[in-house]
């Protein structure tokens, strides 16, 4: 029997390997179709999903509450499944060189529960050949299977946006392929299952492996170049976003606006490419250069808050200082790369502590990676300044009466920092505001 008739049929199973803001979606997804299998090695987030409890927020309690999925921490029960799905995180170390510790241990979990006739297929962010040259051998080791004979393997970029409730797994086109063209079909068929918008069958695995690398690189150089103009027109005294509107009146104008650089995926993906590049003999020139500048605007966030208050007369070394927002975006728990991180870090050496509030956090996560602990919105009094870092919905009612409740009441100006531009800039430009955004 065909593997795609199988899973219709209910005699064969789907798993997922991973189950973090981008396979649990996936997975929760299949199961509405089909039998589904859901491991991650983290116990902890598996009996909170038995529960009920979605710690990612991206489908909500009462749909994990509802989910077919079996969820499990016990590797044995991979071997119950015939098509696999790896979406584990692929991080960068700090030296920016690619971290594939995390997809090379699932792989090694995966081979060990292998069974003949299987599918694999990542879907990871990688530079073009890990899946083949580096997955790939990691299987056949441990399961002692041949790959092409015992079990084939496809890449299917995960482009899931988390946080966003309209950009979903069932609307994005699917990029999908496969070492040969009866594995492709298979591959593809089984995600028409649940993706609604078709699915794109790329030439090979190293162009579905390039295309992903490369979306995300495209959209980091277009922020680090309004990152750059920011900068420049700061120094010229004139609004960024006001330049941005005005030019954005032309058709072709491309709608990107400066900001914080964070994640596991815009804020990473590049290296991977350029570590690439850089085996291959070639060193990068805009997409380091676009790093470079994305990763610098913490610091220059954080110095330019040093100015304002400077500006204000008010003493920098201690000043009370409230940071809104901490997650790498907008309505999201995850603090993982965060750049708000950066802001903090650079403040303290200015000897300013600043406070952390933001509702929408992990907090166990914020503190186990960064070991900061959050305060509540009843906390953010008596301030010297105050920066607004993340578009929370939680942070777009305040209004002017509310912000300004928040300060010190003995000073003359008041230092708002609004990195996003959540605000109207007009309401604020008057003698008791010192008013900066991006």
């Amino acid at each position: 029997m065909h593997l795609y008739e199988g899973l219709l049929s209910g005699e064969e199973k789907l798993s997922l390997v991973g189950l973090g803001y981008v396979g649990m979606p996936i997975a929760v997804a299949f199961a509405r179709k089909i039998k589904v299998v859901g491991f991650d090695l983290n116990e902890q987030k598996i009996n909170l999903y038995k529960s009920g409890v979605d710690p990612t927020n991206e489908v909500g309690n009462d749909v994990i509450r509802d989910t077919k999925v079996e969820f499990t921490a016990d590797p044995g029960k991979l071997r119950e499944a015939k098509f696999h799905i790896v979406a584990v995180p692929t991080p960068v170390n700090d030296d920016h060189t690619p971290d594939l510790s995390p997809v090379e241990g699932a792989s090694r979990i995966l081979g060990q529960n292998l069974t003949k006739g299987s599918v694999v297929v990542f879907e990871s962010t990688v530079y073009p050949g890990v899946t083949e040259d580096i997955c790939v051998p990691i299987l056949e080791k441990e399961s002692g299977l041949v790959c092409g004979v015992d079990f084939k393997i496809g890449y299917s970029p995960e482009r899931i946006n988390p946080g966003d409730k309209v950009h979903r797994l069932e609307t994005i086109v699917k990029i999908v392929s496969g070492m040969d063209e009866e594995t492709l079909g298979t591959i593809a068929r089984v995600y028409e299952l649940v993706v609604e918008a078709g699915v794109y069958r790329a030439q090979s695995i190293k162009v579905a492996e390039a295309a992903k690398v490369i979306e995300n690189s495209q959209r980091d150089i277009n922020i680090a170049f309004m990152n750059e103009l920011s900068i420049i027109f700061n120094r010229m005294g004139i609004d960024t976003r006001s330049v941005l509107e005005a030019a954005g009146t032309k058709w072709n104008f491309l709608k990107f606006y400066p900001g914080l650089v964070g994640g596991h995926c815009i804020g990473v993906d590049p290296y991977y490419l350029t570590y690439k590049a850089e085996e291959l003999g070639y060193h990068s020139q805009i997409i380091l250069s676009g790093r470079r500048i994305n990763d610098d605007m913490g610091r220059y966030v954080a110095e330019s808050m040093v100015k304002n208050l400077i500006k204000a007369d008010i003493h920098v070394k201690g000043a009370r200082v409230a940071i809104l927002g901490f997650t790498f975006k907008e309505n999201c728990p995850d603090t993982r790369n965060t750049k708000v991180i950066d802001i903090y870090r650079e403040l303290g050496e200015y000897g300013i502590r600043p406070i952390v509030v933001d509702p929408a956090a992990d907090a166990q996560e914020a503190e186990r990676l960064y070991g900061i602990t959050f305060e509540g919105m009843e906390a953010v009094k008596d301030m010297d300044a105050v920066i607004v870092a993340v578009a929370h919905t939680q942070f777009l009612s305040l209004n002017k009466d509310k912000i300004s409740s928040f300060y010190h009441p003995a000073h003359a100006k008041k230092v708002f920092m609004d990195i996003k531009g959540l605000y109207d800039r007009n309401e604020y430009l008057t003698d008791d505001y010192i008013y900066w955004r991006l």
